[in-house]
């Protein structure tokens, strides 16, 4: 199977169904593969049922059909198919948010095994960015080529490569913007992987190609239920084969977080920074601060507990709350809002702001509690 993704692409129409189909048929391993493979993610943004345990491997299931996926171990890289491939891979923005990190760590994941991988950003300011500057380093020296979105190179790209990640929903105006004519050549190879579960991010301008993609990949099985309705209700449209992968935390991340001594230190060291005592309970939530994330509910329910403990005059320790995800420099409405609610609540030593880092290991170390977002419609809609 992984021999047949040498085929060259058709330009006519009942080749180009052939094409579609053909994707298809290596699309599935593709996905499994990255199941059973490690997604690091720096921004702990996954959904997990109520049978995850965030020590395992990533799971894929086809909505409906659930398959189990064995550790990696001493075996050889599942996505050694992948070797020699050409991989496009479509970003909306470069920053230190969940969907630009977990397209990152799939880039990285692909050059393990020796496939060639290219980058395009779609939304980038004028001005010089110190983040985009580092990441896009960063891929550089992981051997993944950056370049303009909107350029000949981009679209050349796109027609030889094997395959096309857009990454997000907004990142479907790509498409028409700059493949223009050359859009159904692609589309019969383009994995789509949408992480958002927002209501105004279903308009035609974004998702209209979505029923000819070869598949889409979706982080759970709520926002898959739900993207598969709101198309049909609003749109009018049908999803393509759809597939849930749910992210989780990678072996090497939580290692580093629990290796006795490593953890000793970092907790030592990150506690001190925050001015909270090793006896002292932490909880922490580490997600991009915006709204829809749920941090609001976290201050919240984090402020109810302390007046619960100072009712009931229960002996615990004393608690602290960090989030991490904060962005000093943008200071948002929303992040404004949390911070309002803070002093209002004259909470400012317990709760604690800690900006943006690709470096999550030393707060996994330093935290008591882990406290997980869940994609919700309530939440997110």
């Amino acid at each position: 199977m992984a021999k047949q993704l040498l085929h060259s692409h058709s330009h006519s129409n009942g080749s180009g169904w052939a094409s579609l189909h053909f994707h298809k048929r290596w699309l599935l391993p593709l996905l499994l593969m990255l199941s059973i493979s490690t997604l690091i993610v720096f921004f702990i943004r996954s959904t997990f049922d109520s049978s995850c345990d965030r020590s395992h491997l990533s799971v894929l299931e086809k909505p409906g059909n659930v398959n189990s996926a064995s550790p990696i171990g001493d075996t050889p890289s599942p996505l050694a198919f992948m070797k020699s491939k050409l991989v496009l891979l479509v970003s909306h923005e470069l920053s230190l948010s969940g969907g630009p990190l977990l397209l990152m760590e799939l880039a990285f994941l692909l050059r393990s095994v020796g496939t060639k991988v290219c980058w395009i950003t779609i939304q980038k300011t004028s001005e010089a960015d110190g983040v985009i500057y580092s990441l896009e380093h960063k891929m550089l020296n992981r051997g993944v080529q950056v370049f303009s979105a909107k350029g000949q190179e981009a679209i050349d790209t796109a027609l030889k490569a094997d395959l096309v990640v857009l990454n997000t929903a907004v990142a479907g105006k790509w498409l028409d913007t700059v493949l223009k004519e050359n859009v159904p050549r692609v589309l019969p190879k383009v994995l789509w992987w949408i992480h958002e579960m927002r209501g105004h991010y279903f308009k035609l301008d974004y998702v209209k190609h979505l029923p000819l993609v070869a598949g889409a990949m979706i982080d759970s099985h709520v926002t898959a239920e739900y993207w598969k309705n709101r198309t049909q209700e609003r749109l009018r449209i049908k999803m393509p084969e759809t597939y849930v992968v749910h992210l989780g935390n990678s072996k090497e991340l939580m290692e580093v977080a629990e290796d006795s001594v490593a953890k000793r230190v970092l907790r030592e060291h990150v506690r001190e920074s925050l001015g909270v005592r090793n006896e002292d309970l932490l909880f922490a939530i580490i997600n991009s601060v915006s709204r829809g994330k749920g941090q609001d509910l976290f201050l919240r329910s984090f402020y109810e507990s302390l007046q619960l403990i100072q009712e009931k005059k229960l002996q615990v320790p004393t608690m602290h709350a960090v989030i991490v995800g904060s962005d000093m420099t943008a200071q948002t409405k929303f992040e404004s809002e949390l911070r309002n609610f803070v002093v209002l609540k004259k909470i400012q030593d317990r709760v604690h702001f800690v900006n943006k880092t690709l470096t999550v290991a030393p707060y996994l170390a330093a935290i008591d509690v882990l406290v997980q977002n869940s994609q919700v419609i309530f939440l997110c809609s």
